[in-house]
């Protein structure tokens, strides 16, 4: 079963009608048992740092998000669900993350212009079955004043604005993208169909 986490914030619906095109079939609930069932969670993204951490700690699902994050169940998080995976963030404030990729959210200064919104294109810095389907310089869409300051050990993919911004992160289950698949056009698409192959081969090999 995958999971489309309701939190309280986030694009769900359109998320889902995307993931869906893809080949991924999910389930939108904040349903403890389903959630505890669940073999992939979506974290989607729209919204402030401060409720979404505090929706999540307040309501008991970040310590099942870490505990399933270290049964090995995918977690996949969506600009702010991406920077939600990360130890902490400054936005408006000092707020806990989940912890699960370490590097803290700080707020774009030295970008042409804030927020960061429109299309980017994507420079892949590692290999990885998730970019499979892209090709350099394909441009995804971006909507966010925040990035993931971290040492880059998790980069798939950045972009450039100002400096690197860190696009598609990956250690090993955790997986975030700080752009919106869904608003992206055939890549999205084709991030999702890698992501979908992605996860049926780790479920395979288990």
């Amino acid at each position: 079963m995958n999971v489309i986490l309701d939190y309280g914030l986030g694009n769900l619906r359109s998320l889902q009608t995307a993931l869906l095109k893809g080949g991924i079939d999910t389930v939108i609930t904040d349903d403890i048992d389903i959630i505890k069932a669940a073999k992939t969670i979506f974290l989607p993204g729209v919204g402030a740092y401060r409720d979404a951490s505090n929706n999540l700690w307040e309501r008991g699902l970040a310590e099942i998000i870490i505990e399933k994050a270290k049964e090995g169940t995918f977690i996949i998080g969506i600009c702010l669900g991406m920077q939600l995976l990360y130890d902490r963030s400054f936005e408006n404030g000092n707020y806990k993350g989940l912890g699960l990729i370490t590097g803290d959210i700080k707020k774009l200064t030295i970008m042409p212009k804030v927020p960061h919104m429109g299309w980017n294109s994507l420079i892949k810095t590692k290999s990885d079955p998730l970019t499979k389907y892209i090709s350099e310089g394909d441009y995804v869409y971006f909507v966010h004043s925040y990035y993931a300051d971290s040492k880059g050990d998790e980069n798939i993919a950045i972009v450039q604005y100002g400096e690197d911004i860190p696009a598609i992160v990956r250690k090993d289950n955790i997986i975030g993208f700080q752009f919106h698949p869904e608003k992206s056009s055939q890549v999205g698409v084709n991030l999702i169909l890698a992501l979908k192959e992605v996860i049926m081969w780790l479920y395979i090999l288990q």
